[in-house]
């Protein structure tokens, strides 16, 4: 990477800009999550066959996730994240026009490619401005990915309300968002390598050092995409609820998860990544017992609530600790990011295989166990705590004392 000096005034620009790609980036996630039962539906899909195309959603972000790095090499950070951007936003087309399992398994494995490629690009962007400002914000940043789910979600759970067809209304969502994302993309930093800089590998496996790390990451990716993917067909075949009600559970989770990032990063810097996981730990799984006993919907929605509280923090940590971690963030946080979003492909099929053979009360009993691995095993995150302290005080060590 070329060792640039960017203005102060440059680099708040471009931290905004980073942020409103995060939230275009979540609304897309929270567009498909509140209309999966319509998916569903129209592809006429058990739970088990729902959870198996889920899958492939993970599968493809974890092939696609290491070639992130080469595509930010080859073009530069700005022209490859308006590519990839783009690439994500108008795949939330897909899901929505297949009539069946295999092209919903095709459709969603674009979907995830895409998905996990501009991840990695705009987290990258976000380690090397978090670097430049010699603070921590890559928490509010996954805030700001919370809030355009919420946003996202709230659309669909009107659209879901009003008994929409999914297909218009994605339609209409992917092309407001990719202008969005496109002119947001335009203004982050143009990072470039050095002339002398070997292309990243295709394939980046994380350091040993990081291995611990992205299993707690994997906990906690677990929860969340069986919260976004299960959460509103849980209301509606367990509480029997309206599909309006059950999309707004998924609303709810959502904006626990935005409130808890944004106001992550000042919790984080007070207590530390160790104290607020385990802390966060326990709430989920508060969380998960409230949805395995629950016997009314706003019991179940509490629960819900609570999970998406407790595990908001864990990945933009994980993210954190890898970008720091070495001198090439994409090709880090890629390796990290295999290992939690691998989470991502277990997590669907899983739910539903267990909910086809018991049901969705003892699925959600194995996530409310990977809550608890949260709380029991936040230590391993010491480590990247340190690092990430290391760096922001070597930061601050380097700025010229103004004073007299």
């Amino acid at each position: 990477m070329k060792d640039v000096g960017y203005e102060h005034r440059e680099v708040k620009r471009a931290r905004h800009a980073v942020a409103a790609v995060f939230t275009v980036h979540g609304a897309v996630t929270g567009s498909f999550a509140t209309r999966v039962p319509w998916i569903q539906d129209h592809a006429s899909l058990s739970a088990g066959q729902l959870g198996f195309a889920l899958a492939f959603g993970a599968l493809g972000a974890s092939c696609a996730m290491p070639l992130a790095g080469r595509i930010s090499h080859r073009f530069g950070s700005r022209t490859a994240l308006r590519g990839l951007i783009a690439l994500w936003t108008l795949s939330l087309i897909l899901p929505s026009l297949a009539p069946n399992l295999w092209l919903l398994c095709l459709a969603i494995f674009v979907y995830g490619a895409s998905a996990g490629m501009a991840d990695v690009a705009m987290n990258a962007l976000g380690v090397e401005v978090e670097r430049l400002l010699g603070k921590s914000i890559m928490s509010g940043l996954h805030g700001m990915w919370s809030a355009g789910a919420l946003i996202g979600s709230a659309a669909g759970t009107l659209a879901a309300h009003l008994g929409a067809d999914a297909r218009p209304h994605f339609a209409m969502a992917a092309a407001a968002l990719t202008v969005l994302g496109v002119a947001a993309a335009g203004r982050v930093l143009d990072v470039q390598p050095a002339d002398d800089e070997e292309p990243p590998p295709r394939f980046a496996l994380p350091p040993r050092s990081a291995l611990l790390i992205g299993a707690v990451g994997f906990c906690a990716v677990f929860a969340e995409g069986a919260s976004l993917d299960w959460s509103a067909v849980f209301l509606r075949d367990r509480m029997d609820t309206s599909a309006g009600l059950a999309a707004a559970t998924t609303t709810g989770f959502m904006l626990t998860m935005a409130i808890a990032r944004i106001s992550g990063d000042a919790v984080v810097n007070r207590f530390g990544a160790v104290r607020t996981v385990r802390a966060g730990g326990v709430l989920a799984a508060l969380g998960g017992l409230l949805i395995v006993l629950a016997g009314h919907p706003a019991v179940a929605m509490t629960g819900f609530a609570l999970m998406g509280l407790g595990i908001a923090v864990v990945v933009p940590l994980c993210f954190a600790a890898a970008g720091h971690a070495g001198p090439r963030p994409s090709q880090a946080i890629a390796g990290v990011a295999t290992i939690t979003y691998t989470s991502g492909l277990v997590a669907p099929s899983l739910i539903g295989g267990v909910a086809q053979a018991t049901s969705l009360v003892v699925s959600f009993g194995v996530v409310t166990a990977l809550a608890c691995g949260l709380a029991v095993f936040a230590g391993v995150l010491r480590a990247g705590e340190r690092d990430v302290r290391a760096a922001v005080s070597s930061r601050a060590a380097a700025v010229p004392d103004p004073r007299p």
